[in-house]
C-alpha cells in the first residue's frame, strides 16, 4: 500500500508537516503541524496550519487525526487550532505523561494542571493501530530522543519524528531531559530493519550549501549513507558519537515555549486573572 503524502516546509523551524490522505475515502491525518510563533514579540500565527487546511479543502479531504510523534522542543503545535477548526482527534504517545510530570514540575504549572495525558484525546501504545479512511495505520515506539516517541507507519511511508533526519545530517540529540542514546539506538536499530524501500518522512531538515532540504527519505538510504547510523554503525560507537555531538549543541531556541504548549496538546496555556495567557520562563534550569 502506497499512501499520498503531503510535505509542508516551515523555514523558521525547519519543520515539515505532513498530510498522508485516502483520495478515495477522503479522509487524512495530519502529522506534527506547526503554530507560528514570534519569540521576540510573543506573537503567535496560524499562518502555516491555514495553508494545511487550504491543502484539505481543496483536495476535499476530512480531516480524522493529528498526530505528534512526540512533545517537540522546537516548535509549537497547532494540533489544538486544527482540531478546533475540524473535530480531528489530536494523539501521541503514551510516554506524554512522564513528560507532562517532569515539565509541570520545571515550570511550576497550576496545581490542577493532569498529568495523565487528558489533554490528548488518545494516547498510542507501541504496535496500536488506527484507520485513516480505508488506509491502516500502525504506531512504532520510537523513543530515545524524547521518552515520548513513537513513529507512524502507513503502508509503505513512516513518520519518524526527530529520530532520524537526513542522511547527511544524521540523527536526534539524546541530552534532553528523559532522553537516552543507547534507547535511541534500539529506535533507529527497529527503523532500518523495515523493507529497504520502506520511505521515511522526516520531522525535520537542515539546508546547507551542498544539501537542499528532503521531506523524505528511504531505509536504504539510511542504511547505506547516515552519517551516524550507516553501514551498521555499533551501539557503543553510536552512544559515544552522540553524547559527544550533544555536549556541544546548543540549546533549541524554542524550548521553553515550546514544551509549554506541547504538553497540552498545542493549548497555550489559561490565562490570568488579567485575561493574557503567559509563558513562563524558568531561570538557570536548561
Amino acid at each position: 500500500m502506497t499512501p499520498l503524502v503531503h510535505s509542508f516546509h516551515d523555514p523558521a523551524t525547519f519543520t515539515f508537516t505532513h498530510v498522508v490522505y485516502d483520495r478515495i475515502c477522503g479522509r487524512a491525518a495530519v502529522v506534527d503541524p506547526v503554530l507560528d510563533f514570534d519569540v521576540a514579540s510573543g506573537r503567535t500565527s496560524t499562518a502555516s496550519a491555514e495553508q494545511v487546511l487550504a491543502f484539505l479543502g481543496e483536495h476535499r479531504l476530512s480531516l480524522d487525526w493529528v498526530l505528534e510523534t512526540h512533545a517537540h522542543a522546537d516548535h509549537l503545535s497547532a494540533a489544538a487550532f486544527l482540531k478546533r477548526r475540524t473535530g480531528a482527534k489530536v494523539a501521541i504517545g503514551r510516554g506524554i505523561t512522564a513528560v507532562q510530570e517532569r515539565f509541570k514540575t520545571l515550570f511550576g504549572l497550576e496545581d490542577d494542571f493532569a498529568t495523565d495525558g487528558r489533554q490528548f484525546d488518545r494516547l498510542f501504545d507501541d504496535g496500536d493501530t488506527f484507520a485513516i479512511g480505508a488506509l491502516r495505520a500502525r504506531v512504532l515506539g520510537t523513543p530515545g530522543h524524547t521518552s515520548d516517541g513513537v513513529s507512524y507507519q502507513v503502508g509503505d511511508a513512516v513518520f519518524v519524528g526527530d529520530t532520524l533526519f537526513a542522511p547527511e545530517t544524521g540523527t536526534a540529540r539524546a541530552d534532553f531531559p528523559g532522553a537516552d542514546a543507547r534507547t535511541l539506538y534500539t529506535s533507529l536499530r527497529r527503523l532500518l530493519e523495515l523493507p529497504p524501500e520502506t520511505r521515511l518522512f522526516l520531522c525535520h531538515d537542515y539546508p546547507s550549501q551542498t544539501h537542499t532540504v528532503q521531506a523524505m527519505t528511504t531505509v536504504a538510504e539510511q542504511r547505506a549513507r547516515n552519517i551516524h547510523v550507516g553501514g551498521g554503525a555499533g551501539e557503543d560507537a553510536y552512544v559515544a558519537l552522540r553524547t559527544t555531538r550533544d555536549a556541544a549543541l546548543p540549546v533549541p531556541k524554542l524550548i521553553l515555549p515550546a514544551l509549554q504548549a506541547n504538553i497540552r496538546a498545542g493549548e497555550l496555556p489559561p490565562p490570568v486573572a488579567n485575561g493574557v495567557r503567559y509563558l513562563r520562563l524558568p531561570l538557570d534550569q536548561i
